[in-house]
């Protein structure tokens, strides 16, 4: 860029970038608690510094910005200034300013500053209307506007309005709650950091990982050579008692199973003493480079007290936010998935869960709202919740809501639990406000936030209580480059299952298991579990192996659970992650894959398409047989398999084709309707277009180009009715084009019948 070093404007960028995570937090806290003089040297410090790196580089906006922030502080430090709500806006609206300039391009920077030259003394000029009956500070010689001055801007103009804040990401960590960012000290030698590309250290990561895996495989070496040792001195028994042929050649084995044993007890020592200091090295080598990755909890939500407090103030609610576990450390590529999500959280807490002032206090709570972020490690896994001390979730309202979308009749939503209502929160395009505004009611936020949970392998619990307040509690792996897994065996092969999206495993005795409505449970916290087949729903046998106690691995998502039968565990172990081969595609209920302590590939389990995969599975038919059980095969009819993502369509075509006589599988989009296409045979599939994840269309076509589904009849029941929407589906290859708005009960079950057949017919 002409006339700015791009290597100097790079640091002007970070130090721009944590000075300004400092004036905020800071601006907050003062707001809180109070102007003293110990609280504002650190500020004046940040404004003072920021306006010395701005001279460097000759920007002279920002430099005069910097300066009547720093007369502001000083006298308001001083005690003739009283800095308000109002003047702490006008200080965080140039902080903006400040860190938005800092981040335009290098080529667009001194064009940017042109074009905004009547925004930055309009900045100026508010700041400094701020200091008014102070004494400015001398501005140091040199430090003047410079050529090409523009006219001040009328200060009754409506205020230029601040570019948005960055990504919290590139900010230090703000101090720890009530408190003001201390000086900085002068980092040691061994402290200041250097400057290294993502990429790089993910290679890092990567090499460290497999330099660890590979350690590990001295380990079966080291116990081959401790065999070899008992196999020598087993022979040296049998030796020994053998009766003496020949004495010669007795004393010559002996010699030589002398030598042997000293040889092989020399190479075990230094074998065993090279895994032993292998291993600590490459586990200390994987550690620290590790420890590169991961970065404080702090770093993530630098920038949320200030969204809080914006949005507070614009809500007109009174709200703190605590923020708990601020060095709780966080891999750096979730650290920045989670800011959006976190993002949403906030927001929905402040909008739908908070009262107004009036309100809490005609409730009998305090005016000021709790809101509450922490981060903490447990068992493993990063656990990051969001709670409130608001209203809670209006139950009969979100039921009232799901009705009104079609998503279950009356008298199913009356039956729904807390727990299956809460999870209609993340479908997207849901909202239970009648309203939309600027902070939420488009129904977009909640399910960016299952998308990012689950996309790392994660969980998500929500928990409500009315007039109380409302708990979202997201559980994640502390890093995404090495896994920790429950190995287990299923249908003789070794898989990984996450280990944070394990409940519980163990063993159960067959005679536990309970019979309802032709399947089988187990109890599990009070509630009964349905029982299914781990290598049915990889495509292998389909019932449980007969064992007089079953090993049962017992998984989760939102209120689903299940206990998948497996033929044994393993242990834990942490893998190093490695996604499929993208030719693959997404294959049904594999997430990705890992090499072994001993160098074998092992698949990683998907545990949210097991948990789809395990619910279609145990709609269309019982997996778990108990050992004593006769099997009696009944006559096979005609199945069919529905796919829509509207609750009450599934259930309408569903008994419109088991009254026809037709068994009946039902999947709530492509990918779900896919992944049973993979488990069991249909002899039609009835599917709806618009579906999230995979819609109809893709559906379709994946169906005709496998050579396996190609001869597989499908018909699409749309709300589309133009002549290219039916076009578009019969080009796919479907068979049969109906439409929801027209068809009838006997034109939906012609069009099967048509297609494949009464339901008992061969």
């Amino acid at each position: 860029m002409s006339g700015i070093d791009a290597f100097l404007l790079e640091l002007f960028r970070e130090e721009v970038a944590s000075h300004s995570a400092a004036l905020t937090e800071g601006l907050l806290s003062l707001e809180r608690q109070g102007c003293t003089p110990q609280a504002i040297e650190p500020l004046m410090r940040a404004a003072h510094s920021i306006k010395g790196a701005a001279r460097v580089l000759d920007l002279n906006a920002a430099v005069q910005i910097a300066h009547v922030m720093e007369d502001v502080l000083v006298a308001a430090g001083a005690g003739r200034v009283r800095l308000d709500a109002a003047g702490v806006d006008a200080l965080l609206g140039a902080v903006d300013w400040l860190l938005g300039m800092s981040q335009v391009g290098d080529g667009e920077l001194l064009a940017w500053l042109e074009q905004h030259a009547a925004e930055a003394q309009e900045w100026e000029r508010r700041i400094g209307a701020l200091a008014v009956e102070a004494e400015p500070l001398p501005l140091p010689q040199g430090e003047g506007r410079g050529e090409g001055d523009a006219k001040a801007v009328a200060f009754e103009s409506p205020l230029p309005s601040p570019l948005p804040a960055p990504s919290p990401l590139v900010a230090s960590p703000p101090a720890e709650e009530g408190s003001i960012a201390a000086p900085a000290e002068e980092p040691t030698a061994n402290e200041r950091s250097v400057k290294i590309t993502a990429d790089i250290l993910d290679q890092l990561v990567a090499y460290a990982s497999e330099t660890l895996v590979e350690t590990h495989r001295l380990e079966p070496c080291a116990r081959s050579v401790q065999n070899l040792k008992r196999l020598q001195r087993r022979l040296s028994g049998v030796l020994a008692e053998a009766p003496p042929a020949d004495p010669a050649a007795a004393e010559s084995a002996q010699t030589l199973l002398l030598e042997l044993r000293h040889a092989l007890d020399e190479h075990s020592s230094l074998l065993d003493d090279f895994v032993s200091r292998g291993t600590y090295r490459s586990e200390r080598l994987y550690r620290t480079v590790l420890a590169g990755r991961m970065r404080p909890f702090a770093d993530g939500v630098a920038g949320f007290p200030r969204l809080v407090r914006d949005l507070a103030r614009q809500l007109g609610k009174q709200v703190q936010l605590h923020i708990a576990g601020r060095a709780t450390r966080v891999d750096r590529d979730i650290l920045e998935r989670l800011e959006a999500p976190l993002n949403h959280l906030l927001r929905n807490a402040l909008d739908h869960g908070i009262e107004t002032p009036e309100e809490r206090l005609a409730a009998g709570k305090p005016a000021e709202a709790l809101l509450r972020l922490e981060a903490h490690h447990r068992s493993g896994r990063l656990t990051v919740t969001v709670s409130d001390d608001g209203r809670g979730i209006d139950l009969e309202r979100l039921r009232l809501r799901v009705v009104e979308r079609g998503l279950a009749e009356a008298e199913l939503a009356q039956r729904l639990s807390p727990e299956e209502l809460y999870d209609f929160l993340f479908l997207p395009g849901f909202s239970t406000r009648d309203q939309v505004s600027d902070i939420s009611g488009r129904g977009v936020g909640l399910d960016v936030v299952q998308t990012m949970v689950h996309a790392c392998g994660g969980a998500l619990r929500v928990s409500s209580a009315a007039g109380k307040g409302t708990r979202f509690q997201l559980q994640l792996p502390v890093t995404r480059s090495v896994l920790r897994v429950l190995l287990a065996r299923i249908a003789g092969e070794v898989f990984a299952l996450p280990l944070a999206r394990i409940e519980r495993a163990g063993r159960l005795a067959c005679s536990e298991l309970r019979s309802m409505e032709g399947h089988h449970y187990c109890r599990w916290d009070g509630d009964n579990v349905a029982v299914v087949s781990a290598a049915a729903l990889l495509g292998r046998e389909s019932a449980v192996p007969v064992a007089e106690e079953l090993t049962l691995v017992f998984i989760a998502g939102g209120w689903q659970r299940y206990a998948l039968a497996v033929d044994g565990l393993l242990g834990e172990c942490e893998l190093v992650v490695r996604p499929l081969d993208d030719r693959l595609g997404k294959v049904p209920n594999l997430g990705a894959m890992a090499l072994s302590e001993q160098g074998e590939p092992l698949l990683i389990l998907d545990v949210d398409d097991l948990l789809r995969s395990a619910a279609a599975l145990h709609d269309g038919r019982a997996m778990a047989r108990r050992p004593d059980e006769a099997e009696e095969a009944p006559q096979r009819r005609k199945r069919v398999l529905v796919v829509d993502d509207s609750l009450t369509v599934r259930e309408v075509e569903r008994k419109l084709l088991e009254n026809d006589g037709y068994e009946v599988d039902v999947a709530v989009d492509g990918v779900e309707g896919w992944n049973a296409l993979q488990l069991q045979r249909y002899d039609l599939v009835l599917s709806d277009v618009d579906m999230p994840r995979m819609n109809g269309i893709e559906l379709v076509r994946r169906i005709k180009q496998d050579p396996r589904l190609q001869g597989l009849p499908v018909v699409i029941v749309s709300y589309k009715d133009r002549p290219e929407d039916r076009l578009r589906g019969l080009e796919a290859g479907a068979d049969y084009y109906l439409t929801k708005s027209s068809f009838q009960d006997a034109g939906l079950i012609q069009a099967v019948r048509d297609l494949i057949g009464a339901a008992d017919s061969a």
